[in-house]
């Protein structure tokens, strides 16, 4: 056995003080405070009340947001798998980007194309000699628009996992028997995708209720459950905004269970022998020209907003205001970024909270993966549902519990006051995050063959030997992985940072949030770019040193 009794029982009492201690206390804390009767009762004083108007449009909007990403990440999960046509290869490379841009920088970009003053408007109203604008993304449909821009690639992802499954074998011989493509989805691939589609639309509406960037800057005079929690505490009101919390923590965590749930039952596909038929090309006539312009259309949808930001990020301050485009172009925001100490501050900041969070994270879920899959130990289950639990907390509330539970000195604190202190952020990352890390570490464990370990040991080898030697190099791709998911959620977090930083921590997120609160649009887009480049940068290093494991591992 990998874990000696004696140890998984020393780790399951770590763990479980970690998981006890900073994620369910605090959200127990604010459950106490927000269901209060002098707090509960005033969050709905009547029908027509503000909260009930948030609670509207944050259902209305995940549904919409489910449904539009349903739609377009079928669609195309779909048309790759069935056909060839051109661009095909070049869209499947870009087609999860999204996924790996920051929040606040996907929406900033939408507010410099589509927003009142944004470029494409301007565009169309110079064009045809419009007197105004002839539209302007606000409200609902410009929040609907960013987040099926944003959440689409959960779709995508999920049922091209599921079509793989699939035998076109079987598709073939549903057109044979005279089937249409139409009847063929819906009556041979659709039943399969069930699964997949479940549990990418619980994922979705769960993350569209927690959505908190994109109301801030398109809502308007609209209202939502997150921006209430937020307008709440920034009023000083920390019952309300802790009721707020509660209901909306409640909300996700029903769809939270939901999801684990449909996630336990097994996706059953067509099992295939042979080689597997190619998809036909579409090398002739209309359809070929209609799958081109498609193809077109949407990589100028995923590829024209991050364009968009590095062109603004040229832009010297104060050149853009009523024109299409900048009147004036600088290097000066980048200079300002290397050579302004005061510039870089930030991003110095959110790479040391990240790398923290990080390092933190992959630990943690290191041995609670252990724990859970190499143990016998009781309340493994705990363990695993524990870490799990954030997925169900929405970054606001996140902040909520720990300003309600670290505002005074405490055990957990070690006897210090950690709001305003430069480490409630780190912990607020490893709270947040400490899902992935768990789920990648169990997913490579899951995989780990428990023969090699037998076989180490019985050469003699101890136990920490063989984590270190056997058990770490066959796993560490995953952990890597995990890993790099982990340090680029820390490194664009802003939701929780925006209730929780001071200016000693002030992550770059929330200086880009400052920058374009001065209108100084060219800052806040070469803050998004060096963002974006740290981002990629990640990426490639990760995958670099996972290659080298695996290789070294093979050898």
């Amino acid at each position: 056995m990998l874990v000696s009794r004696r140890a998984a029982w020393t780790l399951l009492g770590l763990i479980l003080a970690i998981e006890l201690g900073y994620i369910l206390y605090p959200s127990i804390r604010v459950f106490l405070e927000g269901l209060r009767p002098s707090n509960a009762t005033q969050l709905f004083t009547s029908w027509n009340s503000a909260n009930v108007r948030a609670l509207t449009n944050s259902v209305l909007v995940s549904i919409g947001s489910v449904v539009g990403s349903g739609i377009l990440g079928t669609t195309l999960a779909y048309t790759f798998f069935r056909y060839k046509f051109p661009l095909r290869r070049t869209l499947m490379a870009v087609a999860a980007v999204p996924l790996a841009l920051p929040p606040l920088v996907g929406v900033l970009a939408f507010l410099f194309l589509y927003g009142e003053t944004g470029i494409v408007p301007r565009v169309l109203q110079a064009a045809f000699e419009l007197d105004s604008v002839p539209f302007s993304f606000r409200g609902l449909p410009a929040i609907l628009l960013v987040h099926v821009y944003s959440l689409y690639v959960y779709f995508y992802l999920f049922v091209m996992a599921a079509l793989q499954s699939i035998d076109r074998g079987v598709m073939e011989a549903s057109a044979d028997l005279g089937a249409s493509p139409t009847r063929t989805f819906w009556q041979v691939v659709f039943p399969q995708l069930r699964p997949a589609l479940a549990s990418a639309s619980l994922l979705v509406f769960m993350i569209s209720m927690a959505s908190f960037t994109a109301p801030l800057l398109f809502a308007g005079t609209e209202q939502f459950l997150t921006l209430q929690i937020y307008n709440y505490k920034t009023n000083g009101n920390l019952g309300l905004s802790a009721s707020a919390s509660t209901l909306l923590t409640l909300i996700c965590l029903v769809f939270l269970i939901i999801l684990e749930f449909n996630n336990r039952r097994r996706l059953t596909g067509t099992s295939s022998k042979g080689i597997q038929p190619l998809p036909p090309s579409v090398t002739t006539g209309i359809r070929r020209y209609a799958f081109f312009s498609v193809s077109v259309l949407f990589l100028a949808f995923l590829l024209l907003p991050i364009l968009t930001v590095v062109l603004i990020s040229f832009a010297r301050e104060g050149s853009w205001t009523v024109q299409i485009l900048p009147a004036a172009y600088t290097a000066a925001n980048y200079a300002k970024l290397v050579g302004d100490a005061s510039f870089f501050e930030p991003i110095r900041n959110s790479l040391i909270m990240a790398v923290a969070a990080t390092a933190a994270c992959t630990v943690f879920g290191l041995f609670a993966g252990l724990l859970i899959e190499k143990t016998r130990v009781p309340m493994r289950w705990l363990i695993r549902g524990l870490a799990v639990l954030p997925f169900a907390i929405p970054g606001t509330v996140v902040a909520i519990n720990f300003i309600l539970t670290f505002a005074r000195p405490s055990f957990l604190s070690a006897g210090q006051i950690l709001v305003g202190t430069f480490w409630i952020l780190p912990l607020a990352y490893f709270v947040r995050n400490v899902p992935i890390a768990v789920r990648a570490a169990l997913a490579s464990l899951e995989s780990y063959d428990d023969r090699l370990t037998e076989a180490s040991q019985d050469l003699g080898a101890g136990a920490l030997t063989t984590l270190r030697r056997v058990v770490l190099p066959a796993i560490t791709p995953g952990l890597v992985a995990g890993a790099l998911l982990t340090f680029v959620a820390g490194l664009g977090e802003f939701v929780s940072s925006i209730l929780l930083y001071i200016v000693d921590n002030k992550p770059i997120s929330v200086e880009i949030w400052s920058q374009l609160r001065i209108y100084d649009f060219g800052a806040a887009a070469a803050y998004s770019v060096f963002l974006m480049l740290i981002v990629a940068g990640s990426t490639v290093v990760t995958r670099l040193v996972s290659r080298s494991d695996q290789a070294r591992t093979a050898f």
